[in-house]
């Protein structure tokens, strides 16, 4: 029997700083509980130009086509700011998503107990929060034709184009669906359906896909403007969210911020079924590049170390095993160890990127 194959792309920034912590974790699990991965390495976005000119090279796309699982840590930075639009360390990733048609991102917003009082909102209103936001990642406004800066009389137009079909709208509803009869079966779907012909096409197809295979699921409509109100209101109220690219991007940021630090969320963005029936996968932390504290060990590596739990539970088939890594992270945190970015007033443990990481490791093997 093959071991699943893992390729790892740290990016830039903090990106291979977190990196490293996730690969000690990889290895604890081969090592301790007998799960061995083919793992591999290239690069991505600004790294990737400076080496061959472009964010992502054809043969870095190719092995991404070929493995079972993607992990991914972070592109970006001023560096690249000057560069042509085509060439930014981004398009690196979002051709990833495109070409690997990865149409369903999942942003889980989870408050872990130790941090409820990281939020700006009140304690009682995020602690035990676990909702998740599954927002369509291949189409809508950032990739619809027409788009682009054209010059219309004396001067310039900026035009980006929504578009959705029934099929990329019914694939993201029902991947919401599955999701929803795993965890508290209730689905909310998002969208402005009171100004926009393509909201309209998907609060229609989002029904449509309920009535005829998921009536068992609770489901919902709400304007997106009202449901970033509502997530800031009552988050509880929800538990997965569906939305387009557009709100979805802008959602699940706000999302994340009720949990206190976008340092400890992960993503997911999955696609269709492969021949082994795993979909193919991409996964990343929330955090970007971070460029101002790369190389100072102030990187907070929970995302990333997340990302490899989600990876886990997806990708694997290790639900009990992502389990045992959320709740050793979940237990360093109780401890009070911190990284720079979970550090209060009222004080905890500092630690380095690398002492976050060995201290995971340390409650992993305190699991056993």
């Amino acid at each position: 029997m093959t071991n699943p194959s893992l390729l790892i792309l740290p990016g830039d920034g903090i990106g291979p700083e977190v990196m490293a912590e996730v690969r000690k974790i990889i290895a604890w699990f081969g090592a301790k509980r007998g799960l061995n991965f083919d793992l591999s390495e290239d690069l991505v976005g600004g790294c990737a130009y400076d080496r061959h000119g472009t964010p992502l090279h054809d043969d870095t796309m190719a092995k991404a086509q070929e493995v079972d699982a993607v992990l991914l840590g972070a592109v970006g930075g001023p560096a690249y700011d000057k560069l042509d639009f085509s060439v930014k360390p981004e398009r690196g990733l979002l051709r990833l998503r495109k070409e690997m048609d990865l149409y369903a991102n999942l942003r889980p917003a989870q408050c872990f107990d130790a941090l409820a009082d990281f939020s700006s909102l009140k304690k009682d209103v995020v602690a035990g929060l676990d909702i998740m936001i599954v927002r369509e990642l291949t189409s809508g406004v950032y990739f619809g034709e027409p788009r682009g800066i054209f010059k219309e009389g004396n001067e310039r137009v900026g035009i980006n184009t929504q578009r959705y079909t029934e099929s990329e709208i019914a694939r993201v509803a029902r991947s919401a669906f599955e999701l929803a009869r795993k965890r508290g079966n209730k689905v909310c779907s998002m969208e402005k359906a009171n100004v926009m012909e393509s909201g309209i096409l998907w609060r229609d197809v989002v029904q449509e896909v309920h009535d005829a295979e998921y009536a068992d699921v609770e489901l919902s409509h709400m304007y997106a403007d009202a449901g970033a109100m509502q997530l800031t209101r009552w988050p509880k109220q929800f538990d997965v969210i569906v939305t387009d690219n557009l709100f979805g991007d802008l959602l699940s940021d706000l999302a994340a911020m009720l949990t206190g630090s976008l340092g400890m969320l992960p993503s997911a963005s999955l696609g269709a079924p492969m021949e082994n029936g795993r979909p193919k996968a991409l996964y990343e932390p929330v955090h970007g590049s971070a460029p101002d504290i790369a190389g100072t060990g102030k990187a907070n590596p929970c995302a990333c170390i997340l990302s490899f739990a989600m990876a886990l539970r997806y990708s694997f088939d290790q639900g009990d095993e992502a389990a045992r890594l959320e709740a050793a992270v979940n237990q360093v945190l109780a401890s009070g160890v911190r990284t720079a970015d979970l550090m209060q007033k009222d004080g905890g443990t500092p630690a380095t990127t690398t002492q976050m990481g060995d201290a995971v490791i340390a409650a992993l093997e305190a699991s056993l």
